[in-house]
């Protein structure tokens, strides 16, 4: 019987993810992470007064023992603190500072998923490594899941490819739907639990009240980028994304307002009128530091510039640094910071990080 350990969370995907794996016969250790701390995350900081709230892992480790001793599965648990803090968490500070949108998930993924976990994992002798994530591995090749609305393989494009060696992903063939009504059919308590949208492993908090306590608020104009009318005032240029309407807080002006650009210099936020204003659109990205999970270079292929977009046709041009450009019919939105993702219909052919975005 070959050993299986799985990522466990306090959810219901990697719940049913080890039910899967202990259906189709292999011997399930689940492991479970422990990322973040607030008291010790402050003392790095020098202040050990900030944030210190409740952190929901301890829920999650409570729902995740529950679920592991109803379908009889040991429980093992690791503490990555330190390493989220260095690999992930200052990554998103840092991201912030410099104007950009971070997205911690793929680096949790490639720095500790994928990275921290799997080498725990092998002092379990485990055979092969799992995780609830909604995704597929065909001929060892990263691919989209079968459900195209939960499908994660976005998040997963930055990990190294090397590290798919020998993992299962439960879930790549079956739908959400099906997911929660195993997990019912079980009568486990996180049958009925909503998913995560917060900071990966942080969790749901009020983002402004959290992020003051590690980066200071810096207010500031909020301008018509069109007709140089101040709008408003913004609370600090690391809240917002480009792309973003609500919360705006600007009121007398008939057409929907978006954020188009953000000037650290002078800390102005930027905005446009509409929907299909110009000032949203681009035409060309340079990625940075792209990592490629195929041996495939193809000049003409699909992209997502943020999660559950529609894949963007864009021709690609490759460097000999990592670097690619990739151009297009217009996209909206393409966001500096976030993660360009490279596609060949179901094949992930990589990821980076979009560096600069150009209207032309």
């Amino acid at each position: 019987m070959k050993t299986v350990v799985i990522g466990r969370s306090g959810g219901v995907d990697s719940s049913v993810a080890a039910i899967k794996l202990k259906e189709a016969g292999y011997h399930v250790i689940g492991l479970f992470m422990r990322n973040w701390d607030s008291t010790i995350n402050n003392d790095y900081l020098g202040n050990p007064n900030l944030d210190n709230d409740i952190c929901p892992q301890e829920e999650d480790y409570n729902d995740a023992l529950a679920v592991s001793k109803k379908i009889g599965i040991e429980l093992h648990r690791v503490d990555f603190v330190k390493e989220y803090w260095d690999f992930v968490f200052t990554y998103f500070l840092d991201e912030l500072k410099r104007g950009r949108t971070p997205n911690p998930d793929v680096m949790c993924n490639k720095y500790i998923k994928f990275d921290l976990f799997i080498r725990e994992a092998r002092k379990l002798k485990a055979d092969y490594i799992a995780t609830g994530h909604y995704a597929k591995l065909i001929d060892g090749k990263l691919a989209k899941a079968k459900d195209r609305n939960k499908d994660q393989s976005y998040f997963l494009a930055y990990v190294d490819k090397e590290a798919f060696r020998d993992v299962l992903f439960p879930l790549g063939d079956i739908s959400k739907s099906e997911v929660r009504k195993i997990a019912l059919d079980y009568d486990l308590v996180t049958a009925r639990k909503k998913d995560s949208t917060g900071i990966c492993f942080i969790g749901e908090r009020n983002f402004t009240k959290f992020l003051e306590n590690y980066l200071p608020n810096q207010p500031g104009d909020i301008v018509n980028i069109e007709t140089g009318e101040i709008l408003g005032r913004h609370i600090g240029l690391m809240y917002y994304t480009i792309g973003q309407r609500r919360g705006l807080n600007i009121g007398g002006t008939e057409k929907r307002t978006f954020v188009v650009k953000k000037d650290l210099d002078k800390n102005i936020l930027y905005v446009a009128m509409g929907g299909e204003n110009k000032y949203l659109f681009s035409k060309r990205a340079i990625i940075e530091e792209f990592n490629f999970l195929t041996d495939e270079r193809p000049y003409k292929c699909g992209c997502k510039f943020r999660y559950r977009q529609e894949d963007v046709p864009v021709n690609v041009e490759y460097n000999d640094d990592n670097t690619i450009v990739l151009t297009y019919e217009g996209s909206k939105a393409v966001t500096r910071g976030q993660f360009a993702v490279l596609y060949d219909g179901d094949i992930c052919l990589g990821g980076g990080i979009i560096k600069e975005v150009y209207q032309d």
